[in-house]
């Protein structure tokens, strides 16, 4: 069963979100939180799997809450995706880096939230549906931060072409065609070079494979 917990403060949006999610039979509603500091402590009492985390909330909004959830050690395994009413919204890069697993914008298509909750769970995060892979691509053009060549010195010539592959938003399967590999191989590839990198997962690999170069604003593939 995935555990969820619905962070937004509009009680409409989280009764929607729980209507939707508790009618699956692989997926519960554990709690909700009606601002950032009530999900932080509800995400540590309870070790949901997934938290759908609103970013504009009052006390403390989602960007802030999702850093302090993805920065302590004990919450590893939980997987923040972020909620954003629109899709240019300027925080989303900022979320991502900060640990969040992607986001979704909330009139995404009820079937496509439910991909995406199943998906970060499986660990197959691939950002948001709705929201186009050149859109993230121009975020990491704007990132202020240092490109990551020293990081990927420890990659293997095979990671760095798998990295670049995830960069563009390929699936396991789809760099196992590429490859010529297994989907288990490919599977084995992203893994290491998460491990190697410290990327919490394939959408933070993502956000280093434009950081550190590896992969370019506007290549789509």
């Amino acid at each position: 069963m995935i555990r969820v917990l619905l962070a937004d403060d509009q009680s409409l949006v989280r009764a929607g979100f729980r209507a939707l999610l508790d009618a699956q039979p692989d997926i519960e509603v554990a709690a909700e939180a009606a601002d950032g500091e009530q999900a932080v402590r509800r995400v540590s009492e309870l070790r949901p799997d997934v938290v759908l985390m609103d970013i504009r909330m009052p006390a403390l909004d989602g960007l802030a809450a999702t850093r302090r959830i993805t920065e302590d050690p004990a919450l590893r395994d939980v997987k923040v995706v972020m909620l954003t009413t629109f899709e240019l919204d300027e925080y989303v890069f900022e979320a991502i880096r900060s640990g969040a697993s992607g986001f979704l914008v909330k009139d995404t298509e009820p079937e496509e939230l439910l991909r995406a909750v199943r998906a970060v769970v499986a660990g197959d995060a691939l950002l948001s549906p709705g929201v186009t892979r050149r859109l993230i691509a121009e975020f990491a053009a704007r990132s202020k931060e240092p490109a990551a060549a020293d990081a990927l010195a420890r990659l293997t010539e095979r990671e760095r072409e798998v990295m670049a592959l995830v960069g563009i938003g390929l699936s396991n399967e789809e760099i196992a065609r590429r490859l010529v590999v297994s989907p288990l191989t490919a599977k084995t590839h992203v893994s290491r070079t998460m491990v190697k990198l410290g990327a919490r997962d394939r959408a933070q690999l993502v956000v280093l494979a434009y950081e550190s170069g590896l992969v370019r604003p506007g290549w789509l593939g």
